[in-house]
Parts: C-alpha cells; sequence; structure tokens
C-alpha cells in the first residue's frame, strides 16, 4: 500500500516541565502530547540518503531465520549489522549494542509483554549530544583519540506488509534546534528504575518533513542518524510510529527489530 498518507504525528508540547518516558510503563510518563495532522510521504518515490537527510533504506538479506528468537539473533546478527555499519560508514570500529530490541503493534499479544516492545509513540531522538558524548567515550578504546562518533538505529519490520504501524522519520534539515527538548529516558522493570539517560523529545514545527517507507520486507532496513559528532552531517533523526489508516484491521500487526550501534573514527 503506497504513496503518501495523512495521518496524526504525536509531538510533545513544551510546558516548561522537563519530559520524562518510560520503557515499559507509561502511565509513569510526564509529558504532554501535543498531536498535529501531517502527511507522510513515501520514500519508496523520492529516495532520501543517509548522508543528506540524514535515513535511507537498503536492501539487507539476513541468515537469521527467525528476528524473534534471541539466540540466533545474536552473534549472527550483530556481526550482520557489525558489517553493514562498517561498510556504509568506512568507521575505524563499529560497536553493536546488544542482541536488539523488538516492538510490536498494540494489537500484537506480545507488545508491551517483552521489556520495551512497544512502538513509540511520540516523536523523539535516542539521545541527546550529552548522552552520545557519553556513550562514545566508554566505547573508545584507552589510548584512543576520537576524531568523530556516529551512533545509527537500523530498523527492520519482520512482519509482512503492509504495516499498521510504520515508522516515521523526520528530515533533518527540517528540524531546528529549539524543537529538540532534552528529556529523561528511563529504563523501568516491575515499577522500579533501572537505568537512565538523556534523550529528546520533539516539538511541533509546521516546517518539518516527515517520510516512511511503505510495504517494507525482511529484507530490508532503515539506516538513520540518531547522533553524529560532525555537524557538517545530519545531526540526528527524530522518529515516530504513527497509525496508517489504510491498512485493513485484519492486517497483522506490525512487529519490527532495532539494532543500535555506534561507529568510531580516531585521530
Amino acid at each position: 500500500m503506497r504513496g503518501a498518507v495523512d495521518a496524526v504525528m504525536n509531538y510533545v508540547a513544551k510546558t516548561g516541565v522537563r519530559p520524562v518516558y518510560h520503557a515499559n510503563d507509561h502511565s509513569r510518563d510526564i509529558l504532554t502530547i501535543d498531536a498535529r495532522p501531517v502527511t507522510i510521504v513515501d520514500g519508496r518515490e523520492t529516495p532520501p540518503s543517509l548522508a543528506r537527510e540524514g535515513f535511507q533504506i537498503l536492501a539487507h538479506r539476513s541468515t537469521v531465520r527467525d528476528f524473534t528468537h534471541v539466540p540466533e539473533n545474536g552473534e549472527l546478527h550483530r556481526g550482520e549489522i557489525h558489517e553493514l555499519i562498517r561498510t556504509i560508514t568506512g568507521a575505524d570500529e563499529v560497536q553493536v549494542n546488544g542482541s536488539g530490541v523488538l516492538r510490536f503493534a498494540e494489537k500484537s499479544a506480545l507488545s508491551g509483554k517483552l521489556n520495551n516492545s512497544r512502538p513509540a509513540r511520540f516523536a523523539h531522538v535516542d539521545v541527546s549530544d550529552a548522552t552520545a558524548a557519553e556513550f562514545a567515550a566508554k566505547a573508545t578504546p584507552e589510548g584512543r583519540r576520537l576524531a568523530r562518533y556516529a551512533m545509527f538505529n537500523v530498523w527492520r519490520a519482520i512482519t509482512l506488509p503492509p504495516q499498521d504501524v510504520p515508522l516515521a522519520f523526520c528530515d533533518w534539515t527540517s528540524v531546528a534546534a529549539e524543537d529538540l527538548i532534552a528529556s529523561d529516558a528511563v529504563f523501568d522493570v516491575d515499577g522500579e528504575a533501572v537505568w537512565s539517560f538523556e534523550g529528546l523529545t520533539v516539538a511541533a514545527n509546521p516546517a518539518h518533513r516527515w517520510t516512511y517507507f511503505s510495504d517494507m520486507t525482511r529484507d530490508e532496513v532503515v539506516i538513520f542518524t540518531t547522533n553524529d559528532s560532525d555537524r557538517a552531517r545530519p545531526h540526528c533523526v527524530p522518529h515516530c510510529a504513527f497509525d496508517d489508516a489504510r491498512v485493513a484491521d485484519e492486517a497483522p500487526p506490525r512487529a519490527s527489530l532495532e539494532m543500535r550501534a555506534t561507529a568510531l573514527w580516531y585521530a
């Protein structure tokens, strides 16, 4: 099901109170949703690029048979993503974090059953500049000096098209610095906060240009920048799940896998 779609984008309102959002218990979130109608263009028609808008779709056939099976999805898929990022960026070193984050649209029985497994329902950026710098410093081997670091998210739909809850990406060139709100991302388990860092939520701006990719298959990925220390390049890409009202109710609920990686260049 291809072409531009009119949808609702959940922004976060600037209220003067620092937003807080939780990986699992959203009833504890402290933020005000500012829902706005937007038109989201189909990136199949005019493909964006990682170097220009900060995101692009790529063919990527994996040897993983079942992306929901963590043991198989561990070293094997991390290696595939490592090679993908290394090839695209030419970085001196790439570190892939964990086995990935599985997410399921709310119609799925698995949505919210696993850790951090619901779609991201408000516009955000995974890490702030401060968090990215901290993570990059921890990733840098002792004795090496960084010239540049960049963080990427590799997103794959693992259910058949069409996706009822696609992921939308905001063209970095349409984002103003004042649109980005420093916020606290909290990873909670059984009602207890176990880890927190600074991320960014996104305020509405009519200049934003949103894109999704229709009818994604498991042999494709969208790679997008979540932070780049080289300010001559796309710095960070806001993103958000949205409902595609054109998709029939009987369509399988979207499941997806995201892999996060840090690329390092040494001086």
